[in-house]
C-alpha cells in the first residue's frame, strides 16, 4: 500500500519519535531523507552519518525509505541568500528559509509524487483547523518550541502538514525513543546552522566571503582595535572580538554595537545595556501571513525578536505594502536587521516578517550621516 504519509527522516531522535507514533497509529507511513547540503570536502558534513540513522530508523519501524537530493535547491534558495544578507552587513536567519523553500516545498511536492497525501516533521510545533482556517501552535514544550522557524508556513503547507511530536517534552520524546529500542534515542541534538553545524563560523563563512579587516571603533568614534570583517559579526555578540587590555578603559567585555558595511567600521561598547543597543521600534520587509492575511492593519500581540526569547507586548502597523512596523512596550536590546520578528497571540503563531530597520541610536546616526 503506498504510504498515505511520508515523514522527513532526518536521523535524529526528534524526527524518529514522530515516526514511531505515526506507525503506532496505523498510519501508512514512509520515511524519506533529505540531503540539503552536498559534502564540501571539510570532513565536517554529518550528512552521510545521518542518512544511516534514518535508514536503520526506517528499517527497525518496518516502513520503506526514500532518499532526495535537495542540495540545489537549498543553494539556491537559502545559501544564496544567506551569503548575499551578509554581504550586506544583516544577519539572517537560514533555519527559517529553510522550511520556507525546501522542507515544506521540496519536501511536500517529493511527498506527493510518491503519493502521500500529508507530510510530517518533528518541528516541536502543533497544528489546529478553526473557524475554517489552520493555525500554527507552539509546541507544548516551550523550551524546545520551534513555531518561530516555521512562522512562513501558509494554509496550503500546514493543511498538509502534521507534527506529531508538538505535544511531547523532550525529556518523555528520549523516553519513549529509549523505550521502542530506536538507536538515536541517545543522539545528541543539532546545534548551529544546519549546513554549518558545529565548526567554526567564521572559518566557514570566510570561504565564501574573503576577510577584510578594518577599524573597531566606540561609539564615540575612538579606535578600540581591528576586526577581520564586518559580516562576521552580529548586534550584542562578545565572542571572538579578541580585544585586550585597553589603556583608560576598564577590564570588562565589549559587545558589537553598530556596524558601518560602507565604511567597514565595527562598532563596540562595554555596557552589555548600552543605548546603542537599545530600540522601541522595528520596520520590516513584507509581512506573512500564515492565516493569508492581517488580524487587522492595527492590533497588539506579542513578539519574538529572536528563537526562544520571552514574548514581549508590542502593537502592530500593517503598511499598505505589506510591510509592517512594530512598537514594544519596553526597549528591546540587540534587534538586528536581517533576523525575524514573529508574532502570537497566545499560543497561536500569526506571521511576521525580516527586520528591515530599527529605531537604535547607531542606526540613526547612520542615517543621519548618509543624508
Amino acid at each position: 500500500m503506498n504510504a498515505r504519509i511520508i515523514v522527513g527522516v532526518s536521523g535524529g531522535v526528534d524526527s524518529s519519535v514522530a515516526a514511531l507514533r505515526l506507525v503506532q497509529a496505523g498510519e501508512p507511513v514512509a520515511g524519506l531523507f533529505m540531503q540539503n547540503w552536498a559534502d564540501d570536502g571539510s570532513g565536517e558534513c554529518r550528512a552521510e552519518d545521518d542518512r544511516r540513522d534514518a535508514v536503520a530508523v526506517c528499517g527497525k519501524l518496518g516502513i520503506p525509505f526514500h532518499f532526495r537530493d535537495f542540495s540545489s535547491e537549498y543553494w539556491q534558495g537559502v545559501f544564496a541568500h544567506f551569503l548575499a544578507e551578509y554581504a550586506a552587513g544583516r544577519t539572517p536567519n537560514p533555519d527559517v528559509l529553510c522550511n520556507r523553500e525546501v522542507k515544506f516545498k521540496h519536501f511536500l511536492d517529493a511527498a506527493r509524487e510518491l503519493g502521500a497525501e500529508k507530510i510530517a516533521t518533528g518541528h516541536y510545533a502543533r497544528v489546529a483547523f478553526h473557524d475554517g482556517r489552520w493555525r500554527l501552535l507552539r509546541g507544548l514544550d516551550r523550551g524546545k518550541d520551534q513555531s518561530y522557524f516555521l512562522h512562513q508556513l501558509g494554509q496550503r503547507q500546514l493543511s498538509a502538514t502534521l507534527f506529531p511530536i508538538g505535544d511531547l517534552h523532550k525529556a518523555d520524546l528520549r523516553r519513549i525513543a529509549r523505550e521502542a529500542g530506536l538507536q538515536t534515542h541517545d543522539k545528541k541534538d543539532s546545534t548551529g546552522i544546519c549546513f554549518i553545524g558545529e565548526r567554526n563560523f567564521r572559518q566557514f563563512l570566510g570561504r565564501y566571503l574573503p576577510a577584510k579587516t578594518g577599524e573597531m571603533r566606540d561609539p564615540q568614534g575612538q579606535r578600540i582595535g581591528e576586526h577581520p570583517g564586518v559580516f562576521y559579526f552580529t548586534l550584542g555578540q562578545r565572542e571572538g572580538l579578541n580585544i585586550g587590555g585597553v589603556r583608560g578603559r576598564p577590564q570588562a567585555p565589549w559587545y558589537v554595537v553598530g556596524k558601518d558595511v560602507a565604511r567597514n567600521l565595527l562598532y563596540v561598547d562595554q555596557d552589555t545595556h548600552s543605548p546603542w543597543l537599545q530600540s522601541q521600534q522595528l520596520w520590516s520587509e513584507a509581512a506573512h501571513w500564515v492565516a493569508g492575511a492581517p488580524p487587522s492593519v492595527r492590533f497588539d500581540c506579542t513578539a519574538q525578536v529572536r528563537y526562544r526569547q520571552d514574548d514581549e507586548p508590542c502593537t502592530v502597523d500593517v503598511a499598505d505594502d505589506g510591510t509592517i512596523s512594530v512598537r514594544f512596550t519596553r526597549a528591546q536590546r540587540a534587534v538586528t536587521p536581517g533576523q525575524s520578528v514573529v508574532l502570537y497571540d497566545g499560543d497561536q503563531c500569526l506571521g511576521g516578517a525580516v527586520i528591515a530597520r530599527t529605531d537604535a541610536p547607531f542606526e540613526k546616526m547612520l542615517s543621519e550621516q548618509a543624508a
